[in-house]
C-alpha cells in the first residue's frame, strides 16, 4: 500500500495524498515552533526584569555588553565540539537543499538550528525566529518524506509545508506563511503545491493559537490614510527604505566575504562584541524587538532614538549575521522598518502636522516596505503587513510603499534578494528557471515505462524468443548479476528475424546499446535529466545496487522499477 502511495506521489496528480501530508507537517512544523518560543521566552521570563521577555532595556550597562558576548562564546563552543565540519542553517540552507539535494535536509543542521537559534535570542542578539523557524519546519517536513521514503518531488512540496506552517506558527499569520513559501522558498505557483501549503499553515496557526491565543502580535489602534497629501510622503519612504534595504544586502555580502577565513568561535566573538557595544547606547536593538515595533507605532518613540534604533540594529544585525550567527532576519527587518517609517511619519507631521496620518501609520507600512525590499517578496510582506496588524485599510498605501522600496532596492541599487545573494556567495544557483521548477514537481517513477525485461548477456535463440513473447520495451542486459547495458527489444527482434545463430551475445551483436546507469526511484525528472546531460545518455533505468556478501563470497544485485528516457521526459515537459 505505502509502495503504490510512493508511485502516486511520483506523478503529478497527488493532491489528496499531499493534503493530508500537508496537515501533518503543519502539526509537526507548529509544534517544533511552539517549542522554540516556549522555550526562549520562559528563559528570558526568568533572568529578565519584571518577567518580561523583551525587556533587554532595564538590564544593567555591564549585561548588556556580557549577555551577547557569553551567549556568542557559547555557540562558538558548542558548535566546535558538536560538529567538526562547518554546518549550515537557516532559509538560505533550505533553498540550498531544495536546488542541489532534492529537499533532503540532514538532522544535525536541524540540531544546530535550533540550539544556536534559541541561544542568540536569549542572549539579546539583534535577530530574529522567523528565519530558523523556517529551517526548522522545513526540516520536519523533509523528515516526514524521508521515514516514508516518499519520492523527491514530494518532498519539495513537504518542506515548503513545513516553511508556510513555521512562518504561520511564529507570528500567527496563515496566508502571509503560504505565500512566503511559495514567493520565497520554492518561487513558483502550482494549484498542487498550494493547497497542501495552505492546509499546513492554517493546522499550524490553529496549534499556535490554543498555545499562545488568537491576539495579532501588534496591539495597534486602527489607523489610516489622512489625506491623499500622505501619498508624497510614502513614496519618499519607500525610496529611502529601498535605500536602507540595499544598504542591509551590501554589508551582509560585504561581512560574509570577509569572515571566511575567519576561525568560527572568533567570528562568533566578533558578533557578540558588535551587538554588545552596540546595546550599551541602544538596548531596545536586543533580541526580537517586537516591543519596540509596537512602541513605534504607537508612537512613543523620539526621532532621536529611532533613528539611533535604525542605524544601530542594522548595522549590528547584518554584521553578526553575515559573520555567521545561526539566527534569522526577518524579524531584525520589521523592526528597522518600522522605526524608518516612525522617522518619516514625525517627519511628515513637522512639514504638514494637519494633513497627514500618525506616524504610527508610516511605522506600520515601514514594515511591510523594508521585509519586502529585503527579501523581494512584495506579496509575502504585506499580507504579513495585514495580518500582524489586522487593519485593512494599510492595503492601498502598503502597496505603493512596498513596490516602490523593492523597485529601489532592485533597480536603482542593484541589489537581489538576500536570500539569493547569500546563495551566490556559497557559489551556489537556484536555478529557478521554468523547466527545471516543472521538472522538479514529477518524480521519475510517475513517466517510467514498467515495459522492460532483464536478460543475461549469454543466451539461446529459443530463451531469447520466449523473452520477445512478453513484448518488453526494453532490455536490460545483464553480466555477473548487474546491469550492463540497456537496448530496444525491436534491435533483438530484428536480428533474430535475420540471423539463424543458436548462441546470442546481447553484447555483441548490432544494436542500439546503451550504458546501464540508474537514477534512483525517489528522485525528479529534473535530476534524471541533468544526469543524462553529465553523461551524454538518453536512457538510464530506475532502481539501485544491493552490493553485499553471501556465504562468504560477494554477491551483488540490482533493483530495477522501469526505464525512463530523455523522450518521455521533453514530451513531459511539452504537454504539461
Amino acid at each position: 500500500m505505502l509502495e503504490k502511495l510512493r508511485l502516486k506521489l511520483a506523478g503529478a496528480k497527488a493532491l489528496p495524498f499531499l493534503v493530508l501530508l500537508g496537515i501533518l507537517c503543519g502539526l509537526l512544523a507548529g509544534a517544533v515552533i511552539i517549542a522554540l518560543r516556549l522555550l526562549i521566552e520562559s528563559l528570558q521570563a526568568g533572568f529578565l526584569p519584571d518577567a518580561d521577555p523583551e525587556n533587554y532595556e532595564a538590564l544593567s550597562l555591564w549585561l548588556r555588553f556580557i549577555l551577547p558576548l557569553a551567549g556568542a562564546l557559547l555557540i562558538g563552543v558548542l558548535f566546535q565540539l558538536l560538529y567538526k565540519e562547518p554546518v549550515q542553517v537557516g532559509v538560505v540552507h533550505v533553498m540550498e537543499r531544495l536546488a542541489y539535494h532534492q529537499g533532503n535536509l540532514p538532522v544535525r543542521n536541524f540540531v544546530a538550528q535550533f540550539i544556536g537559534a534559541a541561544i542568540s535570542i536569549i542572549a539579546g542578539h539583534s535577530v530574529g525566529r522567523e528565519g530558523p523557524g523556517v529551517h526548522l519546519g522545513a526540516a520536519g517536513g523533509s523528515f516526514i518524506g524521508q521515514w516514508l521514503k516518499l519520492p523527491n518531488n514530494t518532498l519539495r512540496i513537504l518542506v515548503a509545508c513545513g516553511a508556510s506552517a513555521s512562518i504561520a506558527a511564529s507570528f500567527n499569520t496563515p496566508i502571509a506563511g503560504v505565500i512566503f513559501a511559495m514567493e520565497v522558498i520554492v518561487m513558483e505557483y502550482t494549484i498542487a503545491g498550494f493547497a497542501p501549503v495552505i492546509l499546513s499553515a492554517v493546522s499550524a496557526a490553529v496549534l499556535s493559537q490554543a498555545v499562545f491565543g488568537k491576539q495579532a502580535a501588534f496591539s495597534v489602534p486602527l489607523l489610516h490614510l489622512s489625506s491623499l497629501s500622505d501619498l508624497v510622503f510614502l513614496l519618499v519612504m519607500g525610496v529611502a527604505i529601498g535605500a536602507l534595504a540595499a544598504l542591509f544586502i551590501w554589508i551582509m555580502r560585504w561581512t560574509t566575504k570577509m569572515s571566511q577565513k575567519i576561525a568560527f568561535i572568533n567570528r562568533m566573538l566578533l558578533a557578540g562584541a558588535v551587538t554588545g557595544t552596540g546595546a550599551l547606547w541602544v538596548p531596545q536593538i536586543m533580541s526580537i524587538g517586537y516591543d519596540t515595533v509596537n512602541a513605534a507605532i504607537l508612537g512613543e518613540l523620539g526621532v532621536g532614538l529611532l533613528i539611533a534604533i535604525v542605524a544601530v540594529k542594522l548595522l549590528a544585525t547584518t554584521v553578526s549575521l553575515g559573520l555567521g550567527l545561526p539566527a534569522g532576519l526577518i524579524g531584525p527587518t520589521v523592526v528597522i522598518g518600522a522605526a524608518a517609517g516612525g522617522i518619516m511619519g514625525s517627519v511628515a507631521h513637522a512639514i504638514m502636522p494637519n494633513d497627514v496620518a500618525s506616524a504610527g501609520f508610516y511605522a506600520m507600512l515601514g514594515m511591510a516596505a523594508m521585509m519586502g525590499a529585503t527579501l523581494q517578496a512584495p506579496l509575502a510582506a504585506l499580507m504579513a503587513l495585514l495580518e500582524l496588524t489586522v487593519n485593512t485599510n494599510i492595503i492601498m498605501p502598503g502597496m505603493l510603499v512596498v513596490i516602490v522600496a523593492g523597485l529601489t532596492s532592485s533597480h536603482l541599487f542593484r541589489q537581489e534578494s538576500v536570500f539569493l545573494m547569500l546563495m551566490k556567495e556559497r557559489g551556489l544557483d537556484f536555478r529557478s528557471n521554468p523547466v527545471a521548477q516543472s521538472l522538479r514537481r514529477v518524480g521519475v517513477a510517475g513517466i517510467m515505462t514498467r515495459s522492460f525485461a532483464r536478460s543475461p548477456s549469454l543466451l539461446r535463440r529459443d530463451a531469447a524468443q520466449e523473452l520477445l513473447q512478453k513484448a518488453p520495451e526494453w532490455l536490460v542486459i545483464e553480466k555477473d548479476n548487474l546491469p550492463a547495458a540497456i537496448m530496444p527489444s525491436a534491435d533483438l527482434a530484428q536480428f533474430l528475424a535475420v540471423n539463424q545463430q543458436d548462441e546470442i551475445d546481447l553484447l555483441q551483436i548490432p544494436a542500439q546499446r546503451y550504458d546501464s546507469v540508474a537514477i534512483g526511484i525517489r528522485d525528479t525528472l529534473q535530476l534524471a535529466l541533468e544526469r543524462m546531460e553529465e553523461l551524454d545518455l538518453d536512457v538510464l533505468y530506475v532502481g539501485h545496487l544491493y552490493i553485499g556478501h553471501k556465504g562468504g563470497e560477494r554477491a551483488n544485485r540490482a533493483a530495477i522499477h522501469g526505464v525512463v528516457t530523455r523522450q518521455m521526459i521533453e514530451t513531459y515537459y511539452r504537454y504539461h
